[in-house]
């Protein structure tokens, strides 16, 4: 119904930058939220930021000042920009994309399969 792509990720170097895209693709009525998650080795997935329709943003403490989520609501397309990344910012990345269903107005939440961030010099 709903598919989820992240693409973006790679290896990149300490205080390096990079851009995370998130696609969604199907039968859309419209889209809530978008956000991003983490998931690092051994630990759970966590939230890193989040946008709603509405325009608010929300990012967590561990990477404010430093990652930046945004839109392109013509596509489907949320991003999230990585500046001065650190290593401890090594994980998979995933994007989960709340939709709103057309009936009854209830929400559904897609994962996209995830994208490698390594940082490492």
């Amino acid at each position: 119904q709903v598919h989820v792509v992240e693409s973006g990720g790679g290896l990149v170097q300490p205080g390096g930058s990079l851009r995370l895209s998130c696609e969604a693709s199907g039968i859309i009525f419209s889209i809530y939220a978008m956000g991003w998650y983490r998931q690092a080795p051994g630990k759970q997935r966590e939230l890193v930021a989040t946008s709603t329709s509405g325009g608010s943003t929300t990012v967590v403490d561990s990477v404010k000042g430093r990652f930046t989520i945004s839109r392109d609501n013509a596509k489907n397309t949320a991003y999230l920009q990585m500046n001065s990344v650190k290593p401890e910012d090594t994980a998979v990345y995933y994007c989960n994309v709340l939709v709103v269903a057309t009936m009854g107005g209830s929400l559904t939440g897609y994962w996209g399969q995830g994208t490698q961030v390594t940082v490492s010099s």
